[in-house]
């Protein structure tokens, strides 16, 4: 008898057919809620899990006895409770790698965008109000040269600071919990304690994962330590930021601008001032989302699944604790 797996991502139908080649595939396509009755219905004979998005929890597990390994088409597993998943013996499988250099392509869009006013002066056009040449009050603030803050120095940091050091002369300052002597000699870095790196950069990079340490962990204090001409730029979690605190820098001009791809509720408020502010720049969770690049996750995804289920260590773990090899 095949195991059984609930696919609730987004698969092309070619690796939906390589996962129904070796087990029972049910699939929950654009599933909107863990409280659709099918899928609740479907949990108890289920062995995998593949999708993102859907917050998993400990009455979920209850109702999945069989459940042996989850695959997330993502890098960020803060709606997995990770802990109880390596206390039942579960394996949660991630997507790093195949999603860094398209990241990081996001993270210096924004960098770019909101430090040039791009989005919106493009709307300034569109509007039909550039009838003259542009004067002080359109000019951005250059990138070249500056001094980048990187707020988590993993993957998707460095391959950022490798564009601001590399391509665009930028000095390069970081905050991580490890000294990265490695990336230092590649590209002139230097490690700071936080206070330190967000009181001497032009332009702050966030790129942490979410974790209880690093919720809310840039507020109002920290806000007051930037430059008034500081940029700031989100590409990790919209809850490492305490989003009043933010709003309120803006508001009142104790930080330049921001860039921002992630907030603390997704999708965001109609309610929100962030869209509506001249000095923000918008996007809607769009880091890794390329064709080529959400494709090659779910193909991830799917690998890691079929790998974990015939009792083989999956490519990518996030907890390695919960691995039993045979």
């Amino acid at each position: 008898m095949k195991k059984c797996i609930l696919a609730y991502g987004r698969l092309s139908d070619e690796q939906l057919a390589q996962l129904a080649q070796e087990f029972e595939v049910r699939d929950f396509s654009g599933l909107a809620s863990s409280e659709d009755p099918a899928f609740r219905a479907a949990l108890p004979e289920a062995h995998g899990l593949i999708g993102s998005s859907l917050t998993i929890t400990p009455e979920l597990l209850d109702m999945a006895p069989r459940l042996e390994a989850i695959a997330t088409i993502s890098v960020g597993h803060d709606n997995y409770p990770v802990e109880e998943l390596t206390r039942r013996g579960i394996l949660l499988c991630n997507t790093p790698d195949v999603l860094t250099e398209t990241t990081a392509d996001t993270g210096f869009l924004l960098i770019m965008a909101t430090a040039r006013r791009a989005v919106e002066l493009a709307e300034f056009v569109r509007r039909g109000d550039w009838r003259q040449g542009i004067g002080p009050e359109h000019f951005g603030t250059d990138v070249h040269g500056k001094t980048l803050g990187l707020v988590g120095f993993g993957r998707i940091g460095a391959a950022i600071a490798r564009r601001g050091a590399l391509g665009f002369g930028m000095k390069v300052l970081y905050s991580n919990a490890s000294p990265k002597p490695d990336l230092e000699a590649e590209l002139g870095a230097e490690r700071r304690e936080l206070d330190a790196l967000l009181a001497d950069a032009d332009i702050v990079c966030i790129t942490v994962p979410l974790t209880v340490e690093t919720e809310h962990m840039i507020g109002a204090r920290e806000f007051g330590l930037m430059k008034p001409s500081a940029i700031l730029v989100n590409i990790a979690r919209g809850r490492v930021i305490q989003e009043a605190a933010l709003i309120n820098a803006l508001e009142t001009g104790q930080i330049h601008a921001a860039g921002l791809d992630v907030f603390a509720h997704e999708p965001l408020s109609p309610e929100s001032p962030l869209p509506h502010m001249a000095n923000v720049v918008a996007l809607p969770h769009i880091g890794s989302a390329t064709h080529e690049t959400r494709n090659a996750m779910a193909q991830r995804a799917v690998d890691n699944l079929r790998l974990a289920l015939k009792g083989q260590r999956p490519i990518s773990l996030v907890n390695e604790a919960a691995w039993r090899p045979a």
